[in-house]
C-alpha cells in the first residue's frame, strides 16, 4: 500500500516534535535475514522499545500525488495537509506550547 509522500512526511514531522522514534530509509532484508533500514538494523531499533506498548506505523513514499486541498471547518481558508495550519497556529497560541 502507498501513502501520499507529503501526508507520510507530515505524519513523520509530528511524531518527530513529539519526541518519537522515526527512522527512514530503504528498507532490505540482508542475506543473513536481518531487517535493515539503510544502515540501521531493525531489529536493534526496536529493541530500545521493548517491553512497551507501541503504536507501528510504516507508509511508503512512493506515492508522489500532491495533496488535496481542504476547506477549514473553523476558519474557511483552503489548506494541505493533516490539519489548517493558521488554526492549528492560533491554537498552540491559546494553549501556551
Amino acid at each position: 500500500m502507498s501513502v501520499r509522500k507529503a501526508s507520510v512526511l507530515e505524519l513523520a514531522t509530528y511524531a518527530y516534535e513529539l519526541e518519537a522514534g522515526v527512522l527512514r530509509g530503504v528498507l532490505r532484508r540482508e542475506a543473513d535475514g536481518a531487517w535493515m533500514v539503510d544502515k540501521t538494523p531493525l531489529e536493534e531499533w526496536l529493541a530500545r522499545y521493548a517491553g512497551q506498548t507501541m503504536v507501528l506505523i510504516a507508509a511508503s513514499l512512493e506515492d508522489d500525488r500532491p495533496m488535496e486541498r481542504k476547506n477549514c471547518g473553523i476558519c474557511g481558508k483552503k489548506y494541505e495537509g493533516l490539519e489548517c495550519p493558521d488554526c492549528s497556529r492560533a491554537r498552540r497560541r491559546l494553549r501556551g506550547w
